[in-house]
């Protein structure tokens, strides 16, 4: 009882409910481990006796929490519990001075938004200090509804790809759809950093850093200084260009799978010969405000990079005086080859940052009503970049995943350090905010994976199986007012990925804040009724409504059968194959008879794309604020991009969108499609070629 008190107070679970009335028991060793990594000596019962006095004397001499929320739907004020005379004075983030005279009487909702410090003295002279974070009620929402794509970025390479997608295919994707379809937004994958070094993690989910985005994304072409390398250089650039088609003609015409190194090997080489190029004055001063306005937390991304380029991205095996970032900016300091490489690296998140903004002003441009939805991922790489430079931030030794379901009885661990939530709060939730406001300057939207880690998340101890993790809690209501906050600064919608188990309450949370949640097709059933299809109207209204993710079956995969089929072919089935495709089949047939019982599928369940169609005119008949589209489901791709449970059985991240025959489409390709246009259609497409048949 004793450990259960100590870990409660930390937020440190000691059991959990994997479902309704089944409660499992933590291991105590998973408890010490956790607690262990957070400061807190739980190793013998004379420890725990010790920290949980010690964690009580604390609790109770504390004036201030380390973190105050005031939401400005009010009302809120001072902590309870204050000591009778205590004085309060806040400094808010642009430096004024209010003391509590000033606005004791409006309630502190009366005060600007924003991140500000609080201090406290009570009579006897004991002092706090907290910081308050001042947030609208709600994150925008979009004006009316909206609709569109659902994009895997590398997946739609055009005829000017360097091997796979990139920020120029992005900028033409948002404004052909916005123009010529009348969509409403792009969803794209996680554009972070990458992990450097080759072969790097194709996952766009296990990135290095979440801050600053991947160059590899870079159109070369659109750099301004492209075009001004000098002819000195001129056959080492025309070798680049000759293997950067090379790389985009085996993907689109000879079968070739993505492959990002390679990518990445041929715009590096560009790169460099781009940096031979003098910024022009303008340029100059813009890249010097970049620069200022990113401070420390570029320099040590950049720094990162450089030094990995020297000694391998493993920064643990470094030199032990390049281990701690602060020493590390010394050594380069003092380095003039290793200076020159970190001012390249910083340069490359810099013409990254504003092909970014070119993509954003592009989809404003066609008339998007959201524009582009850019992707959070729930973690970092623990060798990347953001554990590098944060290492006070992250818990090391651990690693996030989620327990056992009903979908994996071993459990996951995906592999990503979590942050520690005392950390967080100790820092006014400085990485953060720093992290959300760079993320959301060029997105209409903000998708959130794993949105449920705003709450908990399951850490699993180094070594252990997912198993034996435990859930560790965070401030959620700080969590959410920091967001709230930079996404009402940015004007960005928010869509939280709350799909799989979702303890009881957070859905009504997020939604009482405007975060969308997400709502997919085959999920969306009425389980207290019996399982049947939850009809249209009674799905929620706070959503993004889609047919799949980038991590299930593509409808025409899923109509067709073939995601059984392929899970078969890689050993994937837990059950016998006959059965799971009788299952799966009749499944199928009971939406497909449900759609034509609408009158959404006139022309029958034998077709295929006439089904995807229907499916799609169901997600339009539901409430949902925004319904997305899988690009691959436009022309009919069988294929999954991501297969969990897989590693190097199936080549996840790395197709490019396809036919039904598995044929790569290029972006030309695609927007010119019969078959998309026929679906788009369904959606109101403002026009469409002649042999696009009636629907």
């Amino acid at each position: 009882m004793t450990l259960a008190r100590l870990a409660a107070l930390h937020g440190v679970a000691t059991s959990y409910e994997p479902s309704e009335g089944v409660t499992v028991q933590v291991p105590d060793a998973t408890v010490v481990a956790v607690l262990g990594v957070l400061d807190v000596d739980a190793s013998t019962p004379e420890a725990v006796a010790a920290s949980l006095e010690a964690a009580l004397r604390e609790e109770r001499d504390r004036l201030l929490p380390p973190t105050l929320v005031c939401w400005q739907d009010g009302p809120a004020g001072p902590p309870e519990g204050l000591p009778p005379g205590t004085r309060l004075r806040v400094t808010t983030e642009s430096g004024q001075v209010l003391e509590e005279t000033d606005w004791e009487h409006t309630g502190w909702e009366r005060l600007p938004l924003g991140v500000h410090q609080v201090d406290a003295v009570a009579p006897e002279g004991r002092g706090g200090r907290s910081t308050l974070v001042v947030a609208p009620a709600r994150v925008p929402r979009p004006e009316g509804r909206a609709f569109g794509l659902l994009v895997q970025l590398y997946s739609v390479l055009s005829a000017r790809s360097w091997g796979m997608g990139d920020l120029g295919d992005l900028r033409e994707l948002a404004a052909w759809a916005g123009r010529t379809h009348g969509a409403g937004f792009v969803q794209v994958n996680p554009l972070h950093a990458a992990v450097p070094g080759a072969p790097t993690d194709p996952s766009p989910y296990r990135p290095s850093s979440r801050r600053f985005p991947d160059p590899v994304h870079l159109r070369i072409e659109d750099v301004p200084e492209y075009g001004f390398v000098g002819p000195e250089y001129r056959d080492e650039l025309e070798s680049v260009l000759a293997d950067a088609t090379e790389l985009r003609e085996r993907v689109l015409r000879k079968g070739a799978l993505i492959d990002r190194d390679a990518v990445w090997e041929v715009k590096r080489r560009a790169l460099e010969l781009v940096r031979t190029v003098e910024l022009g004055p303008g340029r100059r001063a813009e890249y010097r405000d970049f620069l200022a306005e990113r401070g420390r937390a570029l320099e040590d991304h950049a720094t990162y990079c450089a030094l990995a380029e020297r000694h391998g991205h493993h920064w643990r095996s470094w030199p032990e005086e390049l281990r701690d970032p602060r020493s590390a900016a010394e050594a380069v300091r003092a380095d003039g080859e290793l200076t020159a490489r970190v001012d390249f690296h910083s340069r490359l998140a810099w013409l990254t940052d504003r092909q970014l903004a070119a993509a954003g002003e592009a989809a404003r441009a066609a008339g998007m009503a959201v524009g582009i939805v850019h992707d959070l991922a729930v973690g970092v790489h623990p060798d990347g970049s953001d554990a590098w430079a944060q290492q006070d931030a992250f818990a090391a030794g651990m690693s996030v995943g989620a327990p056992p379901d009903a979908f994996n009885a071993r459990g996951q661990d995906w592999g990503l350090p979590p942050w520690r939530p005392d950390a967080l709060a100790a820092s006014g939730y400085a990485p953060y905010r720093g992290l959300l406001r760079e993320l959301l300057r060029h997105a209409g939207a903000l998708r959130i994976d794993h949105v449920m880690g705003l709450f908990r998340l399951w850490w699993v101890p180094e070594g252990c199986e997912p198993t034996e993790g435990t859930y560790v809690r965070y401030d959620s209501e700080a969590m959410l007012a920091v967001l709230v906050l930079e996404a009402h600064r940015a004007g960005a919608v928010v869509i939280g990925e709350d799909l799989g188990t979702v303890e009881p309450g957070v859905r009504e949370r997020l939604s009482r804040r405007g975060v969308l949640g997400t709502s997919v097709l085959w999920f969306e059933r009425d389980w207290a009724g019996g399982g049947r299809p939850l009809i249209p109207e009674e799905w929620r209204p706070d959503c993004v409504a889609t047919a799949t993710t980038h991590d299930l079956p593509s409808t025409a995969a899923r109509l067709s059968g073939d995601h059984v089929a392929l899970r078969h072919r890689l050993g994937l089935l837990t059950g016998d194959l006959e059965r799971e495709q009788g299952r799966d089949a009749a499944e199928v047939r009971e939406w497909l008879a449900y759609l034509q019982r609408l009158g959404l599928l006139p022309e029958g369940p034998g077709d295929e794309e006439a089904g995807i169609r229907a499916v799609h005119r169901f997600l339009l008949r539901t409430p949902a604020t925004m319904v997305g589209v899988w690009l691959p489901d436009m022309v009919g791709d069988r294929r999954p991009q991501n297969l969990p449970g897989t590693w190097d059985q199936y080549p996840n991240w790395r197709l490019p969108v396809a036919g039904p025959d598995g044929q790569p489409l290029s972006l030309e390709q695609l927007a010119d499609s019969p078959r998309l246009h026929r679906l788009m259609s369904v959606f109101g497409s403002r026009t469409a070629p002649p042999d696009a048949r009636a629907v």
